[in-house]
């Protein structure tokens, strides 16, 4: 296992589900991560994207809370939620339950799923910029393992920043997250182009206190991201924005779908 490239277990804490759920919260940059199972409008993009029907098998990978897992759930699917955060996990079963909907929620790395998931998925979800966040290699190996854990006729959905978008929009430094009690995130950026590396120094206030983190995420134009999902073994890639249209420099998020190129089903 390569080291990792920033501390995640303090950058995915309590602070991030404080700062990116609620309504209490306004987000100026990036999608708000859905609290409490309301994740309805990835949920129908998905669907629609990846041909989902009631009883596939579906693993969300770096599911976060659970929204986007608990709404599948809803809606027959079969569905596996992966992360690393207990915080996250302990959030999404909790919504799982009160939503009385069944998921399997499960503590991994992505990096190297259970051996036993071979072949076990007809569906893969990826959501919310969970891509992207260990050096390259290690990047391309996370595709492999998404490849391996596919069923033949399966497919992949990624969401992902339009880094066409992303760049017009970029500032040095800016108020991420505001809430309306007074506290808030504040994060200055640095880009390497050397690495395609989105670097972020933060700020964390809340309760009067304030700590610092740091944390990267690789970002991808979509021919690269492409080919890397072809090396990787899947084919049939297809780019789309946040409205499900094909992809174009105005939208604010790249939907990466990915078939591993063997017809059917991949219930």
């Amino acid at each position: 296992m390569t080291a990792d490239l920033f501390d995640a277990a303090a950058m995915y804490d309590d602070d991030y589900l404080h700062f990116f759920t609620g309504s209490a919260t306004r987000v100026t940059h990036g999608p708000a991560v859905p609290a409490g199972g309301s994740g309805t409008a990835a949920a129908d993009l998905v669907w629609r994207l990846l041909g989902l029907e009631p009883g596939m098998r579906v693993l969300d990978l770096a599911c976060g809370p659970g929204a986007l897992a608990n709404a599948l759930a809803g809606r027959g699917c079969r569905v596996t939620g992966l992360d690393f955060s207990e915080v996250f996990l302990r959030r999404a079963r909790a919504d799982a339950a009160a939503l009385g909907v069944e998921v399997d929620y499960q503590a991994g790395d992505m990096r190297s799923l259970p051996a036993g998931w071979s072949g076990r998925f007809g569906r893969v979800v990826n959501w919310s910029t969970a891509f992207g966040y260990f050096d390259d290699p290690t990047n391309r190996r996370v595709l492999g393992e998404i490849v391996r854990v596919l069923r033949p006729g399966g497919r992949l959905a990624m969401d992902l920043d339009n880094l066409t978008r992303f760049l017009t929009d970029w500032t040095p430094s800016r108020i991420t997250v505001a809430r309306d009690d007074g506290d808030m995130l504040a994060d200055r950026h640095r880009l390497d182009p050397l690495t395609g590396r989105f670097e972020v120094e933060r700020t964390v206030i809340r309760d009067g206190t304030v700590r610092r983190l740091t944390f990267l995420k690789r970002l991808f134009g979509f021919p690269e991201i492409r080919d890397w999902c072809v090396a990787a073994g899947l084919g049939t890639v297809a780019g789309y924005g946040e409205d499900g249209r094909p992809l174009t420099a105005e939208h604010q998020r790249m939907i990466v779908v990915a078939g591993t190129g063997d017809p059917g089903r991949g219930a």
